[in-house]
């Protein structure tokens, strides 16, 4: 079973990203999930999510984790079992990964991603199939959170678009406190098959992705060749 990631460097719901997304689900109107945990299942971004797949040929779907047993019938293994791609949004990736865990929605999402499931995300949504990189989920400055480790190297979104990101990530890499991994630019995605890159896409021709490592005593950048999407 091919296990397949879309990740982005920005949590925006952006239209050929999830295009791109319905596409590699190999599916006639896919079943495409998204979960706003990061943002505390905030109103706006899912509204912005279902707009944006009205231009879309899948079905919509949200989990939210913001319930409660009287009004929410359906289990968040019956709602995922049932998709073909799972999107994550941005925001507090560390909150957002302790509340999977209490839920189990963690172990849910490894096992539809083991059965071809298709993850997808930005940001926060990024973040989290990694087995680290930076967050600004805590006070005060951006510190290392654990991921999930669907994909076992390290990971920086907003590369491009925040000050502190690219030299942090760096600095991280170089004193071994991350291990090498791959960076996002805003308007960038990276699509990886079976934990190995298969593609790397855009938006423009000034966003990148990157693979980033660590040789002797210092870090490289290796900027991916990239396919412009419409």
């Amino acid at each position: 079973m091919r296990k397949q990631l879309l990740i982005y460097g920005s949590g925006r719901h952006r239209l050929p990203f999830l295009r791109y997304l319905a596409q590699i689900t190999e599916k006639e109107n896919p079943n495409i999930c998204f979960l706003p945990t990061a943002s505390g299942d905030d109103k706006d971004y899912m509204i912005s999510f279902y707009e944006v797949c009205k231009e879309l040929p899948v079905t919509p779907h949200v989990l939210k984790v913001w319930i409660n047993s009287y009004d929410q019938k359906e289990t968040f293994l019956e709602i995922i079992s049932k998709m073909d791609a799972i999107v994550v949004g941005g925001g507090n990736t560390l909150n957002m990964l302790a509340i999977w865990k209490a839920q189990g929605i963690d172990l849910l999402l490894k096992q539809a991603y083991e059965k071809g499931c298709v993850m997808a995300g930005g940001s926060a949504g990024s973040l989290c199939w990694f087995n680290g990189g930076t967050t600004d989920s805590r006070p005060a400055e951006l510190s290392i959170v654990k991921g999930l480790k669907f994909i076992d190297k390290s990971h920086c979104p907003h590369y491009n678009s925040e000050a502190s990101r690219r030299p942090l990530y760096h600095q991280n890499i170089l004193e071994g406190h991350l291990t090498d991994g791959y960076a996002c630019d805003d308007r960038s995605a990276i699509h990886f098959i079976n934990g190995k890159v298969k593609k790397s896409i855009s938006l423009d021709a000034e966003n990148h992705s990157y693979y980033v490592y660590r040789k002797d005593d210092s870090v490289f950048e290796e900027e991916l060749e990239s396919e412009l999407l419409s």
